[in-house]
């Protein structure tokens, strides 16, 4: 018989990194976000107890766990009122691709500070003239006698002020066995310091309250050796959508972890708030829409476990729908949380002192990014009901 429950481990995973997080809390982190201070001292202290590389092999540093451990960890800390968004890009998404694309010499170089947090990796695939449509993207990398050149632009890319190196996604021309031009592009994956000559990034000022910053790329003439290479020359979509499921389960994450947050802080204002005769909790206008998204919010909870169980055994095709599904799922759960922990709140769920309003942008950027929740219905008409492309 399958049990519904997470293993003991697992939950035991969730209870250390709530009281770590915990000691932090919603004020600290966005007292820090408001100064324009980053949130480093929460970030280090997780990378010391073992949980920022949980999902890294232990020989280069990690706890040799899965994407299913890591989503735990993000998710408890958006629950005490601090995500952290470079979780999702610096161990989900690059550690991952590193460790199963890189070469050993790689995963020595850069796994060791990410699972510490020593060392932060950014992740940049979203382009000006692109966004969603991956196949458009224009920047380029082309072979220089031992070494690449890089070219292009890169937008809303996550905490590149925090970052040593940037996992940049770019196009290389497919060459025949004789070294002829096909007339065809591939995806290619590279790691760029931050600091070399030709890459610059400008801030992207945001409404949403975050210590981690978007920012626009400009990488022009951007020279990287041999060994900056991630994977396969010609390894194809392959490598780079073994970084997007984890990515989409990581945000699924994300999301029910801020769902749960606002639920929380809602239900317990209504416990303690009384207008007319008793708490306003007592009353079904307030009881049943936090029911509702507790209800939801659980829901989405669940496929992301079965998104990263899929993931976790192997099965990516499996895992991609799950994630997607995952994904949405918890986006919607989070933006109507957020919704209605503001409007159990009355007037003070505009007010900065009892923080939930900040929370309506934090949960309405889910169903955006990584994926918009429109490509996510594509994804799941055409693949998972067989209906015809629309794009």
């Amino acid at each position: 018989m399958s049990s519904f429950s997470e293993s003991e481990e697992r939950q035991e995973l969730r209870k250390a990194v709530a009281r770590l997080a915990g000691k932090y809390g919603r004020e600290w982190f966005t007292a820090k976000a408001r100064s324009g201070e980053k949130t480093t001292e929460l970030w280090l202290e997780i990378g010391r107890n073992g949980y920022l590389g949980i999902n890294i092999p232990e020989e280069y540093g990690g706890g040799g766990g899965g994407i299913g451990d890591i989503a735990a960890v993000c998710e408890e800390l958006a629950a005490q009122g601090c995500p952290l968004l470079l979780m999702v890009v610096s161990p989900a998404i690059c550690g991952t691709i590193i460790t199963r694309y890189g070469t050993d010499e790689q995963k020595r170089r850069w796994l060791p500070g990410i699972c510490d947090g020593t060392s932060t990796m950014a992740f940049a695939i979203t382009e000006p003239d692109a966004g969603t449509n991956t196949h458009n993207i224009t920047t380029t990398a082309r072979r220089d006698g031992d070494e690449w050149v890089l070219n292009g632009r890169k937008i809303y890319i996550s905490g590149v002020d925090e970052a040593d190196h940037v996992l940049v996604v770019a196009r290389a021309e497919a060459l025949t066995s004789d070294g002829q031009k096909t007339g065809k592009v591939k995806p290619v994956l590279f790691v760029v310091p931050t600091d070399v000559e030709g890459f610059e990034y400008r801030h992207i000022p945001m409404e949403i309250v975050s210590p981690e910053l978007q920012f626009q790329v400009f990488i022009d003439d951007v020279r990287l050796p041999g060994d900056a290479l991630v994977g396969d020359e010609d390894g194809g979509l392959v490598q780079l959508f073994a970084g997007l499921n984890p990515e989409r389960i990581m945000a699924a994450s994300f999301s029910t972890g801020l769902a749960r947050y606002a639920i929380d802080k809602a239900a317990a204002y209504a416990k303690e708030r009384t207008v007319f005769r008793g708490a306003i909790g007592s009353h079904q206008a307030i009881a049943h829409p936090l029911a509702e998204v507790h209800i939801e919010t659980e829901m989405a909870r669940l496929m992301t476990q079965k998104a990263a169980a899929l993931y976790d055994a192997g099965d990516d095709m499996g895992a991609g729908e799950a994630a997607n599904m995952a994904k949405y799922a918890a986006a919607e759960a989070a933006c109507r949380a957020a919704d209605v922990a503001v409007q159990t709140h009355g007037g003070n769920g505009i007010t900065q002192e009892y923080g939930v309003a900040g929370l309506l942008v934090a949960t309405r950027a889910g169903r955006i990014a990584p994926v918009s929740r429109e490509m996510i219905l594509n994804f799941v008409a055409m693949h998972s009901l067989g209906l015809p492309k629309s794009y």
